[in-house]
């Protein structure tokens, strides 16, 4: 049964909504911007609109398996861990685009809002937008580009332990934070190679 709703979770985070989006008003996701098919690049490609419907449409799909499983009670103890963190592998490994998918940052949104009642996410998006009002003062620059965002994502999920360590939640949440960061690591390691190579000169 566990790995069934293993699964269900997998596949629900695999539905690569924004990418289905722009293709049906014909623009292909990989040919915009970074080549990311989420909410972003649907954003950029077809305006704001059908952006916030990807966006919420990722969150949705890390959201209701999850919540759905903890009312029912499939999700206790340790058990939580694979089922939180096999949505947001799934949209990072979508086998719909054959093992190639987003960076999984609306889903985790999604995973967070059912394990903790929205209040990890509403942390999480503070930190975020902290990092960037810091980023804006540094750097004196209202645009952002996509290694900067990979960066607070990344760096903000890092930050997010202090409040999960302060707020004592349990030892499998802890966990599923580390899966997720080890997650966004990986979806972000481009942005992270970029800063490397500028910030310490590699391979020049």
């Amino acid at each position: 049964m566990m790995m069934w709703l293993i699964v269900v979770a997998f596949l629900s985070g695999s539905l690569m909504f924004s990418y289905w989006l722009g293709l049906a008003g014909n623009k292909n996701l990989k040919d915009v911007g970074d080549g990311n098919p989420g909410a972003l690049n649907l954003w950029k490609a077809s305006g704001y609109k059908w952006g916030i419907l990807g966006v919420v449409l990722d969150i949705v799909k890390g959201y209701l398996p999850l919540v759905w499983m903890i009312e029912r009670g499939y999700a206790q103890g340790y058990l939580i861990v694979p089922l939180a963190l096999a949505p947001i592998a799934g949209h990072a490994f979508s086998p719909f685009l054959k093992g190639k998918g987003g960076k999984a940052i609306a889903v985790t949104f999604g995973v967070w809002c059912a394990l903790t009642g929205f209040e990890v996410s509403l942390v999480y998006a503070l930190i975020l937008a902290l990092l960037a009002v810091v980023n804006r003062l540094i750097t004196k620059s209202k645009a952002k580009s996509s290694e900067e965002d990979g960066l607070q994502v990344v760096s903000g999920m890092v930050l997010l332990f202090v409040y999960l360590y302060m707020r004592m939640f349990s030892a499998a949440i802890l966990w599923v934070w580390f899966g997720n960061l080890v997650i966004l690591v990986y979806t972000h390691r481009l942005e992270w190679y970029s800063w490397l190579k500028r910030r310490f000169n590699i391979g020049e």
